[in-house]
């Protein structure tokens, strides 16, 4: 059983290919282009090129992806709007 406390997260890139992720609460989605990602710190989207899952661990909330990363935007409650916009699109 997990702790009340919140998760560590932190994000390790090699070379703007490899990442990997940890405190990941769930994969909410991905394509080659875009992941959405519950961290314990809030969402966080991962967009580039060629993104693949090569690891995905829930248990231990570790999440790895390779391919050329763009940027990492974390959607925070005062980014209201972009994140509205963000899960419009996901969800048409």
């Amino acid at each position: 059983m997990r702790s009340q406390q919140q998760a560590e997260h932190n994000v390790k890139v090699w070379n703007r290919r490899n990442i990997e992720i940890s405190g990941v609460k769930e994969v909410d989605s991905f394509d080659s282009e875009e992941f959405l990602l519950q961290t314990s710190m809030g969402y966080l989207v991962v967009r580039g090129q060629n993104l693949q899952m090569k690891n995905l661990d829930l248990e231990s909330g570790i999440v790895s992806i390779k391919g050329k990363m763009y940027e990492m935007t974390y959607l925070d409650e005062h980014q209201g709007e972009k994140a509205k916009g963000l899960f419009s699109k996901l969800f048409k």
